[in-house]
């Protein structure tokens, strides 16, 4: 993760309080949000402990010593930027933890930018509460495996019907959105992906992403000795297998 330094400046006035904690800031993004030049803005802490995540600090729910970033800077910056930005991407960790989500999207939709929604799907009140009110403009939603086999591999306290409901809410809002899944081994299995597809039948966009074993959240469970990479044919066939209830699925 990439991000931009945005100190707090020194001032007579009240520093107002963060409404949520802020992991950090990528000022300008070409690939976060589909079709858009986008900020992201990047909240800490998640209830999820994926071995294989690849932003380990903001899991942990830390905050870089050395970066500073206050939300009414953030909403300075992109204020300035309007005509420069197309879009804003609020990512983790996982945002929707924070109970000031509500207020930091609205804000950010006040200015005139759509807002696209990074989430594990796990507190599908928090995500009804953003599209009843029409703050998020496209969501994506991981799905990690099997939602039935959340506890099993990732020792997460999440149940099954919270992320079949947030599938459902997203499916069924109208809005652009796409489902991803990271194919590691044996936490992914070809089966999963048949699961999966079945529960995202009629998405928009289903994105298959091949593991990176590098600054990882838990790197001892990859140390037992197996691969746990799919090789290029079999995330073809991966992607052959979704291709048939979605309508796009890419692997990247």
């Amino acid at each position: 993760m990439q991000t931009g330094v945005m100190r707090k400046k020194i001032s007579a006035e009240p520093v107002r309080p963060n409404p949520v904690r802020i992991g950090g800031v990528q000022k300008h993004s070409l690939i976060d949000y589909p079709g858009k030049i986008s900020a992201v803005l990047f909240l800490t802490g998640c209830n999820l402990k994926c071995p294989y995540c690849h932003n380990p600090a903001l899991a942990r729910g830390e905050i870089p010593g050395w970066l500073e970033p206050g939300f009414d800077e953030f909403l300075a910056f992109l204020h300035q930027r309007r005509g420069f930005l197309d879009g804003v991407v609020i990512s983790g960790g996982e945002p929707t933890l924070q109970a000031g989500l509500v207020e930091v999207c609205g804000q950010i939709r006040a200015l005139g930018y759509p807002v696209k929604l990074d989430t594990n799907g796990s507190r599908p009140r928090m995500l009804k509460q953003l599209l009843d009110a029409q703050l998020v403009t496209y969501i994506a939603m991981d799905i990690k495996t099997d939602p039935l086999l959340y506890r099993r591999h990732l020792q997460a306290d999440c149940h099954p019907s919270a992320l079949l409901e947030s599938i459902r809410l997203i499916l069924d809002s109208g809005i652009d959105h796409e489902f991803r899944t990271t194919c590691v081994k044996p936490i992914v299995k070809p089966v999963t992906i048949e699961t999966i597809a079945r529960l995202i039948a009629g998405a928009q966009r289903y994105m298959l992403q091949q593991f990176r074993n590098t600054d990882i959240l838990h790197p001892d469970f990859f140390q037992d000795g197996k691969s746990h990479l799919f090789t290029p044919a079999q995330l073809d066939r991966l992607k052959a297998t979704a291709s048939r209830q979605v309508a796009c699925c890419q692997v990247r």
